[in-house]
Parts: C-alpha cells; sequence; structure tokens
C-alpha cells in the first residue's frame, strides 16, 4: 500500500511569485486603473496646493510604468487628473524600477520610496515629486465622516498595528526568499 506525504504550504513569497507571472484581463486592468484615478483626485481635492501645480502642468502627459503596466495620465484645467489621450507622447515617464512585488511591497512597508527612473521634462519631474513628497491621504479624516471620529481612530490605529506586524515579517520572509 502506498502513502500519500503531505505536501507542504506554499510560503508567500512562493505565492507571489506564481502570481507575478499572471496576466489579469484588459478590462480589470482598465477598472483598476479608473479606480486609481479617482483615489487620486480625492486626495488632490483636499490639497489645494497641490491642484495649483498640476493646473500649472495642464494638459502635459506624464506615463508611470510599472512592470507590464502603463497609466498615462495628464492633469485637467481643474488640477486634478485625467488618462490622456491613448496616442500622447508623455512629457515625463515614471518607471518605478523594482519589477519585483514582494520588493516594491517591502520598500514601501519601510516607509521608504521605491527606486524610480524619472526621464523628461526638468520642470514637470519637479512638480510630480513635490507631489509625491508632500501629499498624504488623510484616511482618518476621510473615515470619521462616513462613521465617526472614535471608530475611525481604532480602524486606523488597528491598521497601523497590522503594517507595523507586517514589517516585523518582512526580514523573515526577505531571508526565506534568499535562502
Amino acid at each position: 500500500m502506498r502513502m500519500n506525504r503531505p505536501r507542504s504550504l506554499p510560503t508567500p513569497s512562493s505565492l507571489l511569485e506564481a502570481l507575478s507571472g499572471l496576466q489579469p484581463p484588459a478590462w480589470l486592468v482598465d477598472e483598476l486603473q479608473n479606480r486609481c484615478i479617482l483615489l487620486l483626485n480625492h486626495v488632490l481635492g483636499q490639497e489645494p496646493e497641490a491642484m495649483d501645480r498640476l493646473r500649472r502642468q495642464r494638459g502635459k502627459p506624464l506615463l508611470v510604468q510599472w512592470g507590464r503596466v502603463n497609466l498615462c495620465l495628464q492633469a485637467t484645467a481643474a488640477g486634478l487628473l485625467e488618462r490622456a489621450s491613448p496616442n500622447a507622447t508623455p512629457e515625463l515617464t515614471v518607471t518605478l524600477t523594482q519589477t519585483d512585488p514582494w520588493d516594491l511591497v517591502s520598500t514601501v512597508a519601510k516607509g521608504a520610496k521605491p527606486a524610480v527612473d524619472v526621464r523628461g521634462d526638468v520642470q514637470f519631474a519637479a512638480e510630480v515629486a513635490w507631489l509625491a513628497e508632500n501629499v498624504r491621504w488623510d484616511l482618518e479624516e476621510d473615515l470619521s465622516r462616513w462613521i465617526g471620529d472614535a471608530p475611525a481612530h481604532g480602524l486606523v490605529s488597528m491598521a497601523q498595528r497590522a503594517v507595523q506586524a507586517v514589517k516585523g515579517f518582512l526580514p523573515k520572509a526577505s531571508a526565506e526568499r534568499g535562502a
């Protein structure tokens, strides 16, 4: 009688590696990009200085690239973002050079900025750098409008503790990946 050996459970890094090779359907990528633009505009809408800076760059296409994902944006007259036309030639290209999702998550979770390659209009690049450095989403404030101050504070505190737990896990997972 032959006995089956139990299979070992996949590690988080092996799951990410397996998933990174999958290509999501175009409609899903399109919808996720639309949601991303809505979120960016929500955050920008709370920062008048950021909107003023974007107004000065109105109509200039910005291409953001990460691996196989490309999103071409442009600033509107209102100082928000919209998709640029598909045939637009970008005046600025920002490429996230960390293509491994696990490495990118690890970098961001540690509070560091991901490595990027920036090419194109220097003034436009300076404005985008200012936005990246100074504009932050106040999640707790947004949540408090829906559920009240105390529950929003509790949820954000819980999320911060979860992030701290992930930060503690990342060195272990990175060591496992390197082994």
